[in-house]
């Protein structure tokens, strides 16, 4: 997950999928604390850090309403008592190529806060909101030009700005909400290369490893030889492991993966494993499209190829318009129903082997 040139050029397309494909796919625990009935986008703060004792700096916390909070229409299973907390961290939402606020986006800048929650808050974190708590803190996330741009010194000056607001988020949280609880960490794209240094930081080695459900880091390639310790979920039930994946169409490999040398661990999100044979449509329980109507059940097929995950076209009421191949921006919508349930068995997974170990 280091600065490589693969970046430079997968963000490069990925700056293009954000504007041609978000329009398909991005259109409870006892506490005494005041539960917030609706989001504040009004807040200021002298210096430019964000406050992590104050709400106004999560854009999920369960002790306010977020988008989060929802799910599709239709889903019958609604949250149950939370088991486990997750950690989300959202991916890059600054994409505008002028970069007006810089390196580094505005903690407290409205349009961007609400263009984060009403898109990745939506549809990628409220995955997690059946069986946990749902933490998602605002940073200060690097512009996407942070990926490609030659200057590489200021590229990771800013990445290095936005994981210090997700280490002192992660801090905070440990001290204040955790109490003990299982974890997991889950990420996408610029997520994941702040959730993986997270891991190595605060997990691999250390006695926080043994709250570890699991890791959803998807969107960008997690190479064999990042972890010392963690390991890939081979199985739906493995625990104290990562999850990962990137998703194009099938048939298509872009020039920056043939150009990567070393091997990325992927799992298939409809059979749980790293198997490469081609997992049947019958086994996608449910992808989340368009304004979060519904879900879709048998959407698209998943294959595991080398260092990425295939998938077919999938079809929906305007996807003859779908030209684009790389479907990174749906790494999680497409198995929306999938990765739900799968949090719920790693969830019961983790806790049963827990209860057999004490």
């Amino acid at each position: 997950m280091s600065m490589t040139n693969y970046k430079r050029n997968f963000l490069l397309r990925v700056l293009i999928i954000v504007i041609l494909f978000v329009p398909f796919f991005y259109t409870s625990s006892c506490t005494t604390q005041k539960y917030i009935r609706s989001i504040n986008y009004n807040f200021k703060k002298d210096n430019s850090k964000p406050d992590y004792s104050k709400l106004n700096y999560w854009a999920a916390h369960p002790f306010k309403y977020d988008p989060s909070d929802n799910i599709p229409k239709g889903i019958k299973d609604k949250s149950k008592d939370s088991l486990a907390d997750v950690f989300f961290i959202y991916p890059t939402t600054y994409t505008d190529k002028k970069m007006p606020m810089g390196w580094n986006a505005g903690i407290n800048n409205k349009k961007l806060n609400k263009k984060t929650d009403n898109s990745t808050i939506l549809y990628q974190a409220s995955v997690f909101n059946k069986y946990c708590r749902v933490f998602a803190p605002r940073y200060r996330q690097a512009n996407i030009g942070a990926f490609y741009t030659l200057d590489t010194a200021k590229g990771e000056e800013a990445f290095n700005t936005a994981y210090e607001d997700v280490k002192a988020a992660f801090i905070f949280y440990l001290k204040n909400y955790n109490n003990g609880r299982p974890i997991i960490i889950a990420s996408h794209s610029q997520g994941t290369l702040h959730a993986g240094r997270l891991l190595k930081e605060f997990f691999e080695g250390k006695p926080l490893q043994k709250q570890l459900v699991c890791a959803y880091i998807i969107g960008l390639p997690v190479f064999d030889n990042y972890f010392s310790q963690l390991k890939p979920c081979s199985v739906s039930t493995a625990t104290g492991c990562f999850i990962s994946w990137r998703t194009f169409k099938e048939g298509y490999t872009p020039g920056y993966v043939k150009e990567e040398t070393l091997k990325a661990d992927v799992i298939n999100p409809l059979t749980w494993t790293m198997d490469t044979t081609k997992a049947p449509v019958r086994l996608n329980k449910g992808a989340v499209l368009k304004n979060f109507k519904k879900e879709n059940a048998g959407l698209v097929h998943a294959q595991i190829h080398k260092n990425i995950l295939w998938v077919n076209k999938p079809k929906f009421f305007g996807s003859v318009f779908l030209r684009i191949k790389n479907y990174h921006i749906a790494d999680y919508n497409l198995f929306y129903e999938n990765i739900r349930e799968n949090v719920g068995t790693r969830i019961y997974s983790f806790l049963e082997r827990n209860k057999r170990l004490n």
